[in-house]
């Protein structure tokens, strides 16, 4: 009877993994930002204006839609056919100035890590990401946007032109978790800081957030950050020594549980996950399962559902597998 026990709980096992697929959709269900970004690849902009004028001053959702929308408007000239026909529009210039930064981005991607992004390429960039500012003065995505293409420019910015604009995003949205990642990354070895002055920062930032506030979670963010940079660099050298106990340590544990009593202690438990929290919910949730903190995994788990993100789980193997592994293993239906 125990050998037809084990094996209809295996069967039952590989049913449930054969029922669950994650959902990597981009958007995180945010159904009205897939159209306006279908909208974009087939040259209509007017779907994106009217996205961008009903989202209002919620900065959550609109950096997180304005983000995603830059990203689909990069390969496509729509966001300056919008600009062209309504140069008045602050959204217009809020995103063409978003768009321009990822193109930049794009640039160096394709010239390859450590070659040189043409500085007047960065400077046109930052004037366009000025230029926004100016006309949309209470948004603060432009500077979320600079904070952003700071990292490019060789050697960094100044620390006083840094803290500037760092200083402008928080007095528009004190807490605004896209803008204090972008400055995480800024201070990671990655770029132009070290792993010290990086979890420095993520832990000053959480410290402040509020009950309820994700910002606690770029303390997951800078471990995250510190494990792609390390496994990066040994590529083709054989394993990385110590990091069987990266994610599960004294200190990565304690972390873990801190920002899950701050920010999922501290939401309204019947509050539905919105769209803009579901990057943040996943690395959360990937920092949970890697500790082996189960009671916290499963819980978090259990709030995402099928909503996955490409990014953490693709820095330690193939996302998809990690995601549904997780979930069968601790027994999350």
């Amino acid at each position: 009877m125990a050998v037809v026990r084990r094996r209809s709980t295996r069967s039952a096992r590989q049913a449930r993994a054969e029922r669950f697929a994650p959902d990597f959709d981009p958007d995180f269900g945010d159904r009205p930002l897939t159209e306006a970004r279908h909208d974009i690849v087939i040259g209509r902009w007017q779907g994106v204006r009217d996205l961008l004028a009903a989202t209002g001053d919620d900065w959550a959702r609109r950096t997180h839609r304005l983000r995603l929308l830059s990203h689909a408007a990069a390969g496509s000239s729509t966001v300056e056919t919008w600009r062209a026909a309504e140069p008045g529009n602050p959204d217009a210039a809020v995103l063409r100035a978003a768009t321009e930064v990822v193109r930049v981005f794009d640039a160096a991607i394709a010239a390859g890590r450590g070659a040189a992004v043409d500085r007047g390429r960065i400077d046109a960039a930052v004037d366009a990401c000025r230029g926004a500012a100016e006309a949309a003065p209470a948004d603060p995505m432009p500077w979320v946007s600079l904070l952003s293409v700071a990292r490019l420019y060789e050697g960094g910015v100044t620390r006083r032109e840094l803290r500037h604009w760092f200083d402008e995003l928080r007095r528009r949205d004190p807490y605004n978790t896209e803008g204090h990642i972008q400055v995480l990354r800024y201070w990671s070895a990655r770029w132009h800081g070290t792993h010290g002055s990086m979890y420095d920062f993520a832990r000053d930032a959480a410290g402040v957030a509020p009950p309820g506030s994700p910002l606690p979670v770029l303390v997951q963010v800078a471990r995250v950050e510190e494990y792609r940079y390390i496994a990066d660099g040994a590529l083709g050298r054989g394993p990385v020594r110590g990091f069987d106990q990266h994610w599960k340590h004294e200190l990565a544990v304690t972390e873990l549980r801190r920002t899950y009593a701050r920010w999922i202690g501290g939401r309204d438990p019947e509050r539905p996950v919105a769209p803009e929290e579901v990057g943040d919910l996943n690395f959360l949730t990937h920092a949970a399962c890697y500790a082996g903190q189960v009671e916290i995994a499963r819980a978090l788990l259990g709030m995402l559902g099928a909503r996955a993100a490409w990014v953490p789980w693709a820095y330690t193997g193939e996302p998809e597998e990690q995601f549904t592994r997780f979930r069968e293993g601790l027994g999350v239906e």
